[in-house]
């Protein structure tokens, strides 16, 4: 029984044709908002940025076909930048796949519930800190900063650095923060993250074209092909030395998985299978990393956002991957114009939304032992990392 549970795929039953087309126009409207994030959490991760896009492509096309949401969209999010930047990341992604696999097919979906929200909170709001001040850098274009392991050494790193200032990176920073903050305003519809991108480049290209890093001076632009598969050296010492990152990886990515299920559910009253989610999900992640990809799980807010596109079934999940592919098939080349100022405030204004500062804010002040563990989680995932 329990096998035809896990194998048993209802989320494709009685679609129809007008239900294909809603499932097509919404793939694409996700596709557009994780094109800029695939590329801003690669690089915030510390890895090229075309390897956040071919981790939207290929997990999020075997999340949509595996998993247990029908309408989660998967591929890079903020949980994994503070692991990310301290470990060998295709192996350790390798692993954390084949954990997140196995907890799927010993019902170990049905445990995260137990895992108290002070604690989720707590680590959510500590990423988008991490996040947040990981983006001064290039929000101010400042040089010579050495990446460090602890918190207080990086942000010491951008006082001392802060004179080496570039006006004009902050203004490119400060035209895409305005975009992102104004145009929502006037106009709901428009997908403000690729506006936030293409405005400021298409500034810093006509008006100052060599005064600012961008993604082809920073990492030599963005091939126009699919990477090659290649399978990770696994050795007893690497496995020894990286299950813990990849057992952090693998709960993170289950709970941030799950938490986005739950929240499809709540949107559209339909019921998700977790144990599947997290058996999709470990599929993902063990062929991401074949193809030099990092590790994904489901994303909130490209979630949401394929809801209220109108998407019926996880077809829209796999639209969403060809669209990205034909995207970076077309135009990988001009990406390389992308300066890092405007990729600076998209990140800083999702490590915003993602902080849960009202709910933060709520259990701080009950003075419970709640609030001792948000606060501790919130100290440690900062001043430590996410691991400890």
């Amino acid at each position: 029984e329990m096998t035809t549970e896990l194998l048993r795929d209802d989320r494709f039953r009685g679609l129809t044709l007008r239900d294909v087309r809603k499932d097509f126009i919404a793939g694409i409207t996700v596709g557009i908002v994780a094109i800029p994030l695939g590329m801003a959490f690669a690089i915030a991760s510390g890895v090229k940025p075309e390897y956040g896009i071919y981790t939207t492509i290929i997990a999020g096309l075997f999340v949509a076909l595996l998993g247990g949401s029908r309408f989660q969209i998967a591929g890079p999010t903020g949980a994994f930048i503070p692991i990310l930047l301290a470990v060998v990341l295709l192996i350790a992604g390798f692993l954390a796949g084949i954990l997140l696999f196995l907890m799927g097919v010993f019902k170990l979906g049905n445990l995260i519930k137990f895992i108290p929200r002070s604690v989720t909170i707590g680590f959510t709001a500590g990423i988008a800190v991490i996040i947040f001040t990981g983006q001064i850098e290039n929000f101010f274009g400042l040089k010579g900063i050495e990446k460090k392991e602890f918190f207080h050494e990086n942000m010491l790193e951008i006082i001392r650095h802060f004179h080496t200032i570039n006006y004009y990176s902050l203004l490119t920073a400060l035209i895409g923060l305005a975009l992102i903050i104004i145009i929502p305003k006037f106009a709901p519809k428009i997908p403000i993250l690729l506006v936030a991108l293409i405005v400021p480049t298409l500034i810093a290209m006509i008006f100052y074209p060599t005064k600012v890093d961008t993604i082809g001076t920073a990492f030599g632009g963005i091939p126009s092909t699919l990477p090659t598969f290649q399978f990770p050296e696994l050795t007893w010492a690497k496995i020894l030395e990286l299950w813990r990152p990849a057992f952090v990886i693998a709960v993170l990515g289950g709970i941030e998985s799950l938490l986005s299920s739950v929240v499809a559910d709540g949107m559209t009253g339909k019921r998700h299978h977790s144990n599947r989610e997290l058996i999709g999900q470990g599929a993902a992640n063990m062929i991401t990393p074949l193809f030099g990809g990092i590790p994904a799980t489901g994303a909130i807010a490209r979630t949401a956002t394929n809801i209220k596109a109108g998407a019926t079934s996880p077809l829209s999940g796999v639209f969403q991957s060809l669209f990205v592919l034909v995207t970076l098939l077309l135009f990988a080349p001009y990406a390389s114009y992308i300066p890092l100022a405007s990729m600076a405030p998209i990140l800083m204004i999702v490590a915003w939304n993602m902080s849960e500062r009202k709910t933060f804010m709520h259990i701080f002040k009950l003075k419970t032992g709640d609030s001792l563990l948000l606060i501790t989680t919130f100290l440690l995932t900062v001043f430590v990392n996410l691991t400890v």
